[in-house]
């Protein structure tokens, strides 16, 4: 059963002990030898398809470029045999590869996530864990083991503790689930995990305003970057480094200066020794290219496109108001404030952030597509432009109340919308779930994910290469130490021209 964990900030004189601290709680977690479930290695294998697919679809985009450039100045380090980099049949050490690797995943925001009290996007704790098992020679079991706590970790965290109040980036929750992670793949002990979760979470915390206004190419490289400071944390805590005791509770710590301030309380839900970490199959992925508060809202602009295509002119159209959660509201709606979300010259990373300007394009063309929806010409078009600025968004207490609800079958991550035509009529209808969700229409499974990697991988990878990469993957339980590097996809010759990325100091 799962243990509720009490946290509150603690003056320096009352002197927590260490057992007492969050992160020893998770290091604990860590060190649990529980066996992984089946469904849940299923869902491993799933999300390592989806990381796959998104990350070959993102190959010669500029900030993957640019990672990998970076990545390849540093030589494989001592200590083992290196880790792969998407793509390319090239090596690197860990921390690299994870970050190369973490950029290209993140990019085309189309992965994993998971929403409650914060938002998270789990799939990114696989890049680190893959990259320092194969560095190390693993096995597939302990990859899987690996995986199952650093996604345990995060969605634990983010059911507890709120980052986006207080303008911390979610990436903070990213760097302790990952340190753990890593822990748990290498066996490591209580106190090392202990001290590398601290260092990761010091290390990993930063202002949300990558994700506000103009929004730039870090946002990719965000979480990238929190999987590189875990792996580096591992390996400090390893040679006998500490971290700041203690890092959440401490009068001078996280929560303290971060967060709620100095008379916070959470309470963290984490496994009960023995118990299986099945947090993984509480996350969700998606069928479009786009922030996950924007997926139902496509599905349900697809259907509007359908039966009511008078809706699509901006000439019939007075007003579009989508009522939806606080967060829906504040972050990718109108309630942000931003007016980059309403303009056509904004960056691909910004217009995925506007709702508005997502329900204008998918109910304009009934579809979604992770590189045509986003292109200069078609943010500009006159007709969307006119349709566009008539979207609006407001929150809505009950939707908000849904979003928040810890009980996965009323969990909602949509919303209703009132199109108000020129003629008077209104048209109404509503979403709750994307159709991909496990609740929704047509909920993904491995058919949906291997499909999803045919199709970005579709002229880049070779459909040999393809069918090698799969079947490694659905071997996962089974691959002996040292075969994980089959869990790296190549592309096409010619796809990628290393010559060309970008020069830098390394």
């Amino acid at each position: 059963m799962t243990v509720d964990h009490p946290v509150r900030v603690y003056r320096s004189e009352e002197n927590l002990p260490r057992e007492d601290q969050l992160a020893y709680k998770i290091a604990q977690v860590a060190t649990d030898p529980v066996e992984v479930s089946a469904d849940v290695a299923e869902m491993v294998i799933n999300r390592i398809i989806d990381n796959a697919s998104v990350a070959i679809a993102s190959l010669n985009r500029l900030p993957i470029v640019a990672a990998r450039a970076q990545a390849l100045s540093h030589p494989v380090s001592g200590g083992g045999n290196g880790a792969g980099i998407f793509g390319i049949a090239q090596k690197t050490s860990p921390e690299w590869a994870a970050w190369a690797n973490g950029v290209a995943v993140r990019e085309l925001d189309y992965h994993d996530t998971f929403l409650a009290a914060d938002y998270s996007h789990p799939g990114d704790n696989i890049p680190p864990i893959l990259a320092v098992a194969q560095h190390v020679g693993s096995n597939g079991r302990d990859l899987l083991r690996g995986i199952a706590t650093g996604y345990e970790i995060q969605v634990d965290l983010v059911k507890a503790i709120c980052l986006h109040q207080h303008k911390i980036d979610h990436v903070a929750h990213l760097g302790p689930s990952a340190a753990a992670g890593i822990g748990t793949l290498l066996g490591l002990d209580v106190e090392t995990i202990f001290q590398a979760v601290g260092q990761a979470l010091h290390t990993t915390t930063a202002t949300r305003q990558s994700r506000k206004g103009e929004i730039s190419t870090w946002k990719a490289h965000a979480p990238a970057f929190a999987g590189k400071m875990a792996v580096e944390a591992v390996d400090r805590a390893m040679r006998g480094q500490t971290s700041p005791v203690p890092i959440y509770e401490g009068e001078d710590g996280v929560i303290a200066w971060l967060l709620d301030g100095p008379d916070a309380s959470y309470t963290v839900p984490l496994p009960a020794p023995g118990e299986a970490k099945r947090a993984i199959l509480d996350t969700y992925t998606k069928e479009h290219s786009a922030e996950y508060q924007a997926q139902a809202w496509i599905d349900l602009a697809r259907k509007l496109h359908r039966e009511h295509p008078e809706a699509t002119d901006a000439q019939n159209v007075k007003s579009v108001l989508i009522k939806t959660s606080h967060h829906t509201h504040f972050v990718i709606g109108s309630g942000a404030n931003d007016p980059q979300k309403y303009s056509p010259t904004a960056s691909r990373e910004t217009l995925d952030h506007s709702i508005p300007y997502i329900f204008t394009v998918a109910l304009q063309d009934g579809a979604w597509h992770h590189v045509d929806s986003y292109a200069p010409e078609r943010a500009a078009r006159p007709d969307t432009v006119a349709l566009w600025h008539k979207v609006s968004t407001e929150e809505d207490p009950e939707w908000t109340r849904r979003y928040h609800s810890l009980d996965i079958a009323e969990k909602a991550f949509g919303g209703s919308v009132e199109i108000t035509l020129t003629d008077g009529t209104v048209i109404t209808d509503e979403i709750a779930v994307a159709d991909a969700h496990p609740l929704g229409a047509r909920p993904f499974t491995r058919e949906q994910y291997v499909n999803k990697l045919r199709t970005l991988a579709a002229g880049i990878v070779e459909d040999a290469e393809i069918d090698r990469f799969l079947a490694a993957v659905e071997r996962l339980p089974e691959l002996a130490a040292g075969e994980l590097d089959q869990l790296n996809i190549q592309a096409a010759d010619g796809v990628i021209d290393l010559s060309a990325g970008p020069k830098g100091l390394f």
